[in-house]
């Protein structure tokens, strides 16, 4: 015990001596570290103060500190009653409808959201002129006072003051809204608000039988103690038919803070892939300053140092680099919310006051320490194995074979601990552990391709230019950089690859196939009374389209087999069918668009028990199988179905797809309205303008909704998404271009005697810079080749069998992704080689 203190601390003043020198052939290394570690620590610390401040502002986000929602009917008189025992209520209504200028010229969709003189309970909605809100939607005879997103009057060209008509009355816009204090918890809309009264909104006739409304009722509790646990507990049992939502203040916005922590979770692996890649550079820089050590560490051995010694002493050093890289990246995590929150005000809810998130910086320091050990080891092994004699008669390690066992077993470990950490701190750790498997059969491929592009280069026939000649030869010859160049860049162009042909497939959907597939309209919320009439209108306004017409109602599923929802374990991919309301409809036949998967469909005058059809994708993720039954929530009335069939559904068509088809007897004399859809090929943009302002004009209570309107809202959105992921994968990006910068400073000595003796022997600056631009631009592109494979297999993947959307290869992105391949690897080579042409002969040759 005594004996190895002793050694610890001989090693502990040595390292601290040689530290005193300077980092020289340790920044490459903390760069990495820093690099990875600050970006899984900023991830996850902007996740956190998003998801710690939907928790902690709960009240304000969900403006009361209970919220009971009910889809397309208000409460009875016994469920009011059941809430305003425990505080105060406010009542909102939100649906979606048009607005339109008085003189018909011009319309467009709006999320209305009609308030009570309560509101809100909580927060302040914030208004421009900042007046009371009672005084800014109070009527004005029968014009009615209106708020309105600044969005809605470029879109229109209006302004304060101007007119508008929704539905059947008349609005006068009185401000534009700065702050609505529950606009997240309310969700999200494709459409500027509009925010007026509940009473302007009842004399807008549009809440009729089946309209697509929901009624939010907020609660302050009276007694601030009040437990919201037991008061959903007390609503379920006095109303098990009521099908509301319940939400309390602390889960405000469930959606976005699952979303924000998925995102955040697909980030963090992005992070710990430029973190591995980061490791070898990490191992380059270690190998390559243990090579410019190699006479000290010969020197030690020979004075009779132990190899333990050699090992601790640079172990201590390495630890402490590491140590000083993760701190650097922890103070960029740790100072991420604040920069973060100034791009973000007013879009999420994220303080800018300075706050520390400690698990989020724990997890980014861990994984640093993992990667550094487990790719640091291997490099100390070979310095444990050489003999001071070789060592001073050898160039560096290259030669000196595998490292010791214990080495090799440490380094598994690191690596399983890293992967095993990654998997158990992702709520989806099936696609945690296809990311590092896939990561982990990547670093195995890229050996196997760096072997293959060797052994060509090797058994090349032979080239009359010397320069390439010699290209070619550095391409396979001893401490050659093929490995170090196809791993470092490899992957970085792998996952850069992938995510642009993710996001250029996915806009060439949305922007191109989609829309000439996808429907001009949808047509919302027609009344029974109003169909025929509709289908007249519509006929004439488009002979040549196709008018689809389908029965509309929403429903809640309760339960699964008679098991509560809340209380089934379903998978993360398929919890949204069983989040909020769903559009529902029967039909007698099978719909044109889909087709049958398992079961039978039921015939059309079926007068037997409720039957339901599934969409097969959502059924199997729910767990059902022929015969089950679902319990449905409609208008207040529990409806259990048993299942019948699942079937194909085709989604990406936007045709009119729905998870749940019930057989017409199901919903037998249940009021509802009816959905359209109009299919024009041939319609143009002055063609669908007409029908849009028709429509609108003589049926004001329809909602229209054009297709390529919501296209281009949903096109920004992935762009939005799109930037945030590309830049986290630059960070990967950056990492493999200082790993091939670490690369190159490991086997410049080499290079430097190389140069000289070719020097010596005749040849000019000009034909080595020659040789070594033919060398990078080989490697490069054989890299960007495999980049392009890697990255192409990795996007179909991804757009075939988990977007179910079909897969392109895009030109542009290959052009580019070679581009970028041979830019940084010939501008980084001859950057680092630069000054090794300068060098003079004689200092060099005397080393030899």
């Amino acid at each position: 015990m005594t004996g190895s203190l002793t050694r610890l601390s001989v090693a502990l003043r040595i390292a601290l001596r040689e530290l005193r020198g300077g980092l020289k052939g340790f920044y490459i290394f903390l760069a990495c570290i820093a690099l990875g570690t600050g970006a899984i620590a900023a991830v996850n610390s902007v996740s956190g103060a998003i998801t710690n401040a939907i928790s902690s502002e709960g009240r304000t986000l969900l403006a009361g500190d209970m919220r009971f929602e009910l889809d397309n009917r208000e409460t009875t008189a016994e469920e009011r009653a059941f809430l305003e025992r425990f505080g105060d209520v406010s009542v909102s209504t939100n649906l979606r409808s048009m607005a339109r200028l008085a003189d018909g010229s011009d319309q467009s969709l709006v999320e209305i959201k009609a308030v009570d003189q309560a509101y809100p309970l909580y927060g302040r909605l914030t208004a421009e002129p900042d007046r009371p809100l009672n005084e800014l939607l109070a009527p004005e005879g029968d014009v009615y006072g209106a708020l309105v997103a600044p969005l809605l009057l470029e879109r229109m060209n209006i302004k304060v003051g101007d007119d508008l008509l929704v539905g059947n009355a008349r609005f006068r816009i009185t401000g534009t809204i700065a702050n609505e204090p529950d606009a997240i918890s309310d969700g999200f809309g494709f459409a500027p608000r509009f925010l007026t009264s509940r009473d302007a909104l009842r004399a807008s006739g549009l809440i009729a039988t089946g309209s697509l409304v929901e009624h939010a009722y907020k609660i302050r509790f009276e007694n601030p103690d009040q437990s919201a646990a037991a008061i959903r507990t007390e609503a379920e049992r006095d109303f098990p038919a009521a099908g509301w939502s319940i939400r309390a203040s602390d889960r405000a916005a469930p959606a976005l803070a699952e979303n924000v922590e998925r995102f955040s979770q697909f980030l963090t692996l992005v992070g710990l892939t430029a973190l591995i890649v980061g490791g070898v550079g990490v191992a380059n820089a270690v190998r390559a300053f243990l090579d410019s050590k190699r006479t000290v560490i010969a020197t030690l051995k020979c004075v009779g140092a132990p190899a333990s010694v050699v090992v601790m002493v640079y172990l201590i050093q390495i630890t402490l680099v590491a140590t000083l890289g993760i701190a650097l990246g922890l103070v960029l995590g740790a100072i991420a919310p604040m920069i973060t929150a100034s791009y973000l005000q007013g879009v999420l809810p994220i303080s800018t006051e300075f706050t520390l998130y400690p698990r989020a910086l724990l997890l980014a320091g861990i994984f640093g320490l993992l990667v550094t050990f487990a790719f640091a080891i291997l490099p100390l092994g070979h310095a444990r194995r050489v003999p001071a004699t070789a060592l001073f008669r050898e160039q560096g390690f290259e030669e000196s074979g595998l490292a010791p066992w214990p080495y090799i077993v440490t380094m598994v470990l690191a690596l399983g601990a890293m992967a095993a950490l990654a998997i158990f701190t992702s709520e989806q750790q099936r696609i945690a552990t296809i990311f590092l498997a896939a990561m982990a059969a990547g670093f195995v491929l890229l050996r196997l391709v760096a072997y293959l592009i060797a052994l060509a280069a090797k058994r090349s026939p032979r080239i009359n230019s010397a320069a390439l000649r010699l290209a070619v030869g550095n391409i396979h010859r001893p401490g050659a950089l093929t490995p170090a160049v196809t791993l470092s860049l490899g992957l970085g162009l792998s996952l850069l690859v992938a995510l642009a042909l993710i996001d250029g497939n996915l806009r060439r959907e949305l922007t191109g196939n989609l829309p000439e597939r996808a429907p001009n309209f949808f047509f919302v919320d027609i009344q029974g009374s109003e169909v025929e009439r509709f289908r007249q209108v519509v006929e004439g306004l488009s002979p040549k389209g196709k008018l689809i017409e389908v029965p509309m109602l929403r429903g809640r599923v309760l339960e699964l087999n008679g098991i509560d929802v809340a209380k089934v374990d379903v998978p993360p991919e398929g919890r949204w069918v069983l989040r909020g309301d769903r559009g529902l409809t029967y039909a007698r036949n099978l719909p044109e668009n889909s087709s049958l998967a398992e079961g039978e469909w039921w015939p059309a005058d079926y007068a037997g028990e409720p039957l339901v059809s599934f969409s097969e994708e959502e059924g199997r993720e729910l767990g059902l199988k022929i015969g089950d039954t679902i319990t449905v929530n409609v208008l207040g009335r529990n409806i259990t179905a048993r299942l019948a069939n699942f079937r194909k559904v085709q989604w990406e068509s936007l045709s009119m797809n729905f998870v749940m088809i019930f057989s017409p007897n199901t919903f037998a004399g249940a009021p509802h309205a009816w959905l359209a859809t109009l299919i024009d090929g041939e319609a143009t943009a002055g063609d669908e303008a007409t029908i849009l302002r028709s429509v609108t004009q003589q049926f004001p209570t329809i909602t229209t909704v054009r297709v390529k309107d919501a296209i281009e809202v949903v096109d920004k959105l992935v762009g939005q998404l799109a930037t945030a992921i590309r830049a986290a994968a630059a960070i990967a990006l950056i990492a493999s271009v200082l790993v091939l910068s670490g690369a190159l400073a490991a086997g410049n000595r080499a290079r430097t005697h190389d140069a000289v003796i070719l020097k010596t022997l005749g040849a000019t600056r000009a034909m080595l810079i020659r040789a070594f631009t033919y060398e990078y631009m080989l490697l490069g592109t054989a890299t960007a080749v495999f980049a392009l494979a890697s990255g192409g297999g990795i996007a179909w993947f991804v757009l075939t069998r988990i977007m179910k959307l079909p897969s392109a290869f895009l030109p542009d992105v290959a052009v580019s992704t070679i581009v970028i391949a041979l830019v940084v690897t010939i501008g980084i080579g001859l950057a680092g080689t630069w000054r090794i042409l300068g060098q003079k002969a004689a200092p060099v040759l005397r080393e030899l």
